[in-house]
């Protein structure tokens, strides 16, 4: 059998060249896309190498087949419409011709998926370095392949011809699409209460400011604050400081009876805000306090907010803790401080649940923006760019 190698910019190149070459009896051996160039691992230039050969044996039955073919009389081959075309009425046919390539480009399909036991090794060049950024984000296993299949299928749904641009696209789609699934944007507070809780050091005091400010800045509201942070001094006074800035009043809440009090005085503004204490979420009778203070009979709903410089785990352990409280949403904040973002696309598609802010940064009110599908992508492909 005698094989040689082709390296070409398509598959439909390479079938060009072997026909020419070899004949359509040639037989494709192996097949694999091979890279060369481009920058920072991206934009590089796309070639098909294919290995194909012909047998001897072939070629003698294809001679017999066509003498066979010339014993029939020129009128019979054109009004008997049963006998087989010669391959080079076949080759004329685009229709046939389009059919064949797509069968090719399935082999294709086949071989990546299976050498050997690696799920890694199924996936043509582009798509290994998509499925090494995921990793590298920790987004789980399970939703990484998901989102690696659909990838694949769309990679072959355009030949395997896709640009880094169109590849990135498609991840981007990915993305949206499930955090979309997972729970629609809500735009605005249904409550008049907007109760913030956490475990300690998440920037839960920043977070309510930023969303205060942003409150009262762009959509004009009348706001107010309670805090029931009185575990620690430097709390009231950062709260304290930001009321004054804001100009808004704030009440002190040691136990239930004040926490009322302070909520029947504010009970003309749009919005209050409670801020509360952090709590060490391993340990239940602290989250359990929270009951004792705050008045969730009230109109209020509570975000639960979660620092993206902690482990998946740990996020998983706080929802836990926390869950006896009934949570509306989640706030992920510390994005400046972490360069992996996957447990955002992780947490909402796990545990369907929606996502309110991403903070980025200290500043009030600048550094927050409402975490709409859309900026949760943009914010994980930051980490890409």
């Amino acid at each position: 059998m005698k094989a040689k190698k082709y390296i070409a910019s398509s598959m439909a190149e390479a079938m060009k060249q072997i026909r020419e070459e070899l004949g359509n009896e040639a037989v494709i051996l192996s097949s694999k896309p091979i890279y060369s160039g481009g920058i920072f691992g991206l934009f590089k230039k796309r070639n098909i190498e294919v290995v194909a050969a012909i047998d001897p044996q072939a070629i003698l039955n294809t001679a017999a087949q066509k003498q066979k073919l010339k014993r029939i009389p020129q009128k019979k081959q054109l009004t008997d419409h049963r006998l087989p075309q010669s391959p080079e009425q076949a080759m004329q046919q685009p229709a046939a011709d389009v059919l064949k390539e797509l069968g090719e480009l399935k082999g294709l399909l086949k071989g990546l998926q299976y050498q050997g036991s690696d799920i890694y090794a199924k996936y043509p060049g582009p798509l290994k370095e998509i499925y090494e950024w995921m990793q590298k984000q920790d987004i789980d296993h399970q939703l990484l392949i998901d989102i690696m299949d659909a990838l694949l299928e769309k990679w072959f749904s355009h030949k395997a011809e896709a640009s880094a641009q169109e590849i990135s696209g498609w991840l981007e789609a990915e993305f949206i699409n499930r955090l979309e699934g997972a729970s629609p944007t809500i735009e605005g507070f249904d409550q008049k209460y907007i109760n913030i809780v956490g475990p300690t050091g998440v920037g839960k005091t920043t977070t309510l400011a930023k969303m205060a400010a942003e409150s009262i800045l762009k959509r004009n509201k009348k706001v107010a604050f309670i805090t029931t942070d009185t575990y620690r001094i430097a709390a009231i006074d950062q709260l304290q400081t930001y009321a004054k800035i804001l100009n808004v009043p704030i009440e002190i809440a040691y136990n239930l009876e004040d926490f009322k009090n302070a909520a029947e005085k504010f009970s003309h503004y749009d919005l209050v805000f409670i801020d509360t204490a952090g709590r060490n979420f391993r340990n239940q009778d602290y989250v359990d306090d929270l009951k004792s203070i705050i008045d969730f009979e009230r109109e209020i709903e509570t975000y639960l907010v979660l620092s993206l410089t902690a482990k998946q785990k740990d996020m998983e352990e706080i929802f836990e803790q926390f869950s006896i409280i009934p949570i509306k949403q989640v706030i992920f904040t510390k994005a400046d401080e972490t360069s992996s973002y996957g447990s955002m696309l992780n947490f909402i598609v796990k545990h369907r649940i929606g996502a309110a802010y991403i903070t980025n940064g200290q500043n009030v009110p600048d550094d927050i923006e409402k975490a709409s599908p859309q900026a949760i992508t943009k914010t994980v492909f930051g980490a890409q760019k």
